[in-house]
């Protein structure tokens, strides 16, 4: 019999800055892509076409305010706020524990400082936009995605390599 991993424990890191005792939650990147519908003659139905990948965000939330993360509010570089997600999942039939870790680069979209009630707990929630992602499976990198750069590593094959000889942006 075999049990799922689950979320032991969890850290977050911003810009090298460890939060122990700060962050409460994480939203993981969600990973989508675009599909577009398309029927020609011929086609009893239509196939979706893969038209890229959709945009990458992050989300988490601290007990309370953070001034570091509210002094790169407005960062000017598109990829100034570097992030480090680092999971211990752990299957609790064999034991065996999982580390993956998610380093992403983007910029702060949204810093909500929550609603401020005297004597009852607050949440401050950050949403940031991505230009960078990369997940790591016990070291192995799994999938890297570099929007600037067109790289887009899946299980060690770059699948916009193709497409970046052909433009001629090696």
């Amino acid at each position: 019999m075999g049990l799922p991993r689950k979320l032991k424990q969890l850290m977050l890191f911003n810009a090298g800055l460890t939060y122990v005792g700060d962050v409460t939650s994480v939203t993981l990147p969600k990973l989508a892509r675009k599909l577009e519908e398309y029927r020609s003659g011929g086609m009893n139905r239509p196939a979706k076409i893969d038209m890229g990948g959709e945009a990458l965000e992050i989300e988490f939330t601290c007990g309370g305010p953070m001034r570091d993360v509210l002094r790169q509010y407005g960062a000017v570089g598109v990829g100034d706020v570097q992030l480090r997600f680092v999971g211990s999942y752990q299957d609790d039939d064999s034991g065996e524990v999982t580390a993956i870790e998610i380093a992403v680069r983007g910029r702060h979209e949204e810093i909500d400082m929550g609603e401020a009630k005297p004597g009852e707990g607050t949440e401050f929630k950050v949403k940031s936009s991505l230009v960078y992602y990369k997940l790591s499976w016990n070291g192995v990198t799994e999938i890297e995605i570099d929007v600037l750069g067109m790289i887009e590593m899946v299980g060690g094959v770059d699948r916009m390599a193709q497409i970046r000889e052909a433009l001629g942006i090696f």
